[in-house]
């Protein structure tokens, strides 16, 4: 499907959006979280307070304000899939090719930080990512057409999430993302040497 190339004004929105959002993740950044108000992000991106509250419901939306495009595009992963592409990999290609460019990014260290060390924040990111587990796990179980509360779609839908967090620390991430998809196709199995290690 091809989608019709956005207006001038659409295109202006997403401008001004974006440049609140990146005025206020620098001043978080540089002044961290509680120190920076509506205000201060207002004057940064020049533009009024109002403005920004047509763009953003408060400031932990600021942070997190790419956070309604990537789970409509984690539901569009599994909806859009091509024919012929299982749900796993399709979610495995999504994973690849969003996450991995957001974790070399070379704000990601200090986004992490900020949020961690903020508990409102973290608490936002709590809320958000029960929210796009919910509605991946509903999206898998439209599209194998079971009930939205199935054990088996919850489980895949919280494991995929998960994998940002598991992978983040490795050395090779993309290594690391694709063994974890193995192990959800395949089964768990104990790492090699694991019998040997234990009868010794």
């Amino acid at each position: 499907m091809t989608v019709p190339p956005a207006s001038r004004r659409e295109r202006k929105k997403a401008a001004t959006r974006r440049a609140i959002a990146d005025a206020a993740l620098q001043l978080f950044l540089e002044r961290g979280y509680d120190q920076v108000s509506i205000r201060d992000i207002a004057d940064a991106a020049d533009v009024s307070t109002t403005t920004v509250f047509k763009h953003f419901t408060g400031k932990e939306a600021l942070v997190f304000d790419q956070d309604e495009d990537r789970e409509a595009e984690l539901v569009a992963a599994v909806r859009r899939r091509p024919a012929g592409r299982s749900i796993l990999d399709a979610l495995r290609q999504h994973v690849l090719d969003t996450w991995l460019p957001v974790a070399e990014h070379p704000q990601r260290a200090g986004f992490t930080g900020l949020v961690e060390s903020t508990p409102a924040l973290r608490a936002y990111a709590e809320r958000m990512w029960t929210r796009h587990t919910d509605a991946l796990s509903a999206a898998i179980a439209d599209e194998t057409g079971v009930g939205h509360d199935d054990l088996a779609c919850a489980t895949l839908a919280r494991f995929v999430l998960e994998i940002p967090a598991l992978a983040g620390g490795r050395q090779d991430r993309r290594a690391a993302v694709e063994e974890i998809f193995g192990i959800l196709a395949h089964g768990w199995e104990p790492p090699a040497g694991a019998t040997a290690a234990r009868d010794a």
